[in-house]
């Protein structure tokens, strides 16, 4: 679970970031500032910054989760195969 909190406060960091530099910009070049348009904005830029920044984060949560599932299957065949013992 530590890689998946790592990942998601980093994710969630790197969108509040970009919302203030994005908001911050266009507050300074029109003064009014529509927020709806800012959080599209944000939304995007953090996620194509987040593919690239948060690459060995990504990693180290899907090695994490295919480890798990991996671990679920092989007890999963264990079943099937003592049921089909019995």
């Amino acid at each position: 679970m530590k890689e998946f909190w790592t990942y998601t406060l980093l994710r969630l960091g790197l969108f509040v970031g970009t919302f203030a530099i994005v908001f911050g910009l266009w507050f300074l070049i029109t003064g009014d500032v529509p927020v709806l348009w800012v959080i599209v904005i944000a939304f995007v830029v953090s996620g194509v910054g987040s593919y690239f920044l948060l690459e060995r984060q990504r990693e180290a949560f899907a090695a994490k989760v295919e480890g798990r599932a991996a671990k679920a299957a092989e007890r999963f065949e264990a079943q099937k195969s003592k049921e089909d013992a019995d």
